[in-house]
């Protein structure tokens, strides 16, 4: 037999989580072809892989690369760490779009500039891949997205017209290839949506085979009603569904995490398929947006803007940034202190050498206080300012770790060390999510064993997601395949210089093309759009 390419002697994690075993894996145009001892056989490439381990390619189960990917498809943060899917659409996804949407999306541009030239969702993954990438794409249907799509920023429940044309929405991003619907209920207009909304967008992406996937409303002061909520919305809806970035934030909150995990496994036990991500990281990053209460955001970005200029409506929103509430949830508390509140990304250039800096030292810059601050910032730049929030416990991170039920994702762009990248911090996580687990968590500390990390990295998510094909190291599998050192894989980007590349990723390939070579990026990119269950051939 010949093959395209026979990577050699390699210790194999096929995915299933099970143990290593030193063998061969031989690759034929887009597949693997074999496994094993391949003995006699050729391949027109040999690679000798002794001494690394060969797994599939990692699924980043929370991507925020929908923008970054346009700028740059080698994908370089995350390719360097063995991720070869990037699954995109945190409430918010890149389609369906509206004729206002889309201006929209270009008012709303920072750093990274486009042209939307696509109007649904499956639309802007086919253009994607059009472009090309490195890495293959696939997308959950914003929750939110087809609401602002029909309500515009109102806080108000869909009339059932509104309702029906929004589920409608959903099943029509399910047959383009969606993976799923998802929500993110902390931020204005996610907010604004009620229990029975939610149960009849995830039952619409149920019909096709897609899950529920949301951030809950609180992960803070109301988690544990907050899952009760979730829970019921996968029951009535009769779905899959999976939890983002599972975390108790605020010290107030970690002693919940317990009392979350039992109810989860509860309804894993009885019969529920939960499931949820998380992120080896004890700070969390978003916006300034999640300070503030959501009543003050109602009507969009500008309508905020204006707002917060009267003295009044100032007034109310400091005094509230600042009192303890289960009305919503607030970050700012949740962190403890101004301190702990880090600004990381602008649009404004003038804002620009505030990056690296916290609330409480540009407050003192200012002479203002924090929350103040936060709303001048807010104004200044347009925009909702990115904001890292420091608020989870090291201990919990390690409980959550060994779950056998949780999947990794990054929440963060996959992005390169130039550009207009450079322009703003990301949370190291962009950079360093993957190789963490592997080095931090598995290697130097035990805290999960190697073959249950790749499992949870590869096949259980594909099998969450119901990709056809994809997660395992098995005879016609796509190819997408990690060989990596156990021994060196190490993160290296921290808070203060976060543009640092992970390494001991050695080889990569995607769908049986090498996009990386003795951790070189090729320039390669042959990614795809990996479409879910209910994709509709046209």
């Amino acid at each position: 037999m010949t093959y395209d390419l026979i990577l050699r002697h390699g210790t194999i994690y096929d995915g299933s989580g099970g143990a290593g075993f030193v063998g061969d894996v031989a690759l034929r145009s887009d597949a693997i072809a074999a496994v094993g001892n391949l003995g006699d056989a050729r391949g027109k490439r040999e690679i000798d892989v002794a001494g690394l381990a060969v797994a599939p390619g990692f699924i980043n189960m929370l991507s925020w690369a929908t923008e970054s990917l346009l700028h740059d498809g080698r994908s370089q943060s995350d390719i360097r760490q063995g991720v070869t899917l990037e699954v995109m659409g945190e409430a918010e996804s890149m389609g369906p779009l509206n004729a206002q949407m889309k201006k929209d999306f270009v008012a709303q541009q920072g750093d990274i500039r486009y042209d939307v030239k696509w109007t649904t969702l499956g639309g802007y993954l086919e253009h994607l891949e059009k472009r090309g990438v490195s890495c293959n794409v696939a997308s959950f249907v914003g929750g939110t997205t087809v609401r602002v799509h029909e309500l515009g920023y109102a806080d108000r429940a869909p009339t059932p017209d509104e309702l029906q044309r929004m589920t409608k929405l959903v099943e029509q991003a399910m047959e383009e290839g969606a993976v799923g619907v998802s929500s993110a209920l902390i931020y204005a207009p996610g907010f604004y949506a009620k229990t029975d909304e939610l149960i009849a967008l995830a039952r619409a992406a149920g019909k096709h085979g897609g899950i529920y996937i949301s951030h809950l409303r609180s992960e803070g002061n109301q988690f544990l009603e907050a899952l009760d909520e979730f829970l019921t919305i996968a029951r009535e809806a009769n779905v899959a569904a999976q939890i983002y970035h599972l975390k108790a934030a605020g010290s107030n909150n970690w002693h919940k995490l317990d009392a979350v995990i039992a109810k989860i496994e509860a309804a894993r036990a009885n019969g529920q398929r939960i499931t949820a991500d998380m992120y080896p990281y004890t700070a969390g990053a978003t916006g300034l947006d999640a300070a503030m209460p959501p009543w003050v955001q109602e009507g969009g970005n500008q309508a905020w803007i204006k707002r917060l200029q009267d003295p009044a409506i100032r007034e109310r929103v400091k005094r509230e940034m600042v009192t303890p509430t289960d009305q919503w949830e607030s970050l700012y508390l949740a962190a403890g202190s101004p301190n702990r509140v880090l600004l990381v990304g602008f649009k404004n250039p003038k804002l620009k050498p505030l990056t690296g800096k916290t609330l409480a030292e540009v407050a003192k810059l200012r002479g203002k206080s924090p929350e103040e601050t936060a709303m001048d910032l807010v104004i200044e730049d347009g925009s909702r300012v990115t904001t890292v929030y420091f608020m989870m416990s090291e201990e919990n991170i390690r409980k959550q770790l060994r779950l056998p039920w949780v999947s990794f994702d990054s929440d963060a762009p996959s992005m390169a060390p130039g550009g207009p990248f450079l322009k703003a911090n990301p949370h190291p996580r962009a950079y360093g999510t993957f190789a963490r687990v592997l080095g931090k968590y598995v290697r130097d500390e035990k805290v999960l064993s190697l073959p249950d990390a790749i499992r949870r990295l590869t096949s259980f998510p594909a099998e969450t997601l119901k990709l056809d094909h994809r997660g395992r190291l098995q005879p016609g599998y796509f190819a997408d395949v990690v060989v990596f050192d156990p021994n060196k894989i190490q993160d290296h980007a921290t808070f203060e210089q976060p543009h640092q590349y992970a390494t001991g990723v050695t080889h990569v390939f995607v769908n049986g093309v090498q996009v990386l070579k003795d951790g070189e990026h090729t320039g390669a990119k042959p990614g795809r759009f990996v479409r879910g269950p209910g994709w509709k051939k046209k």
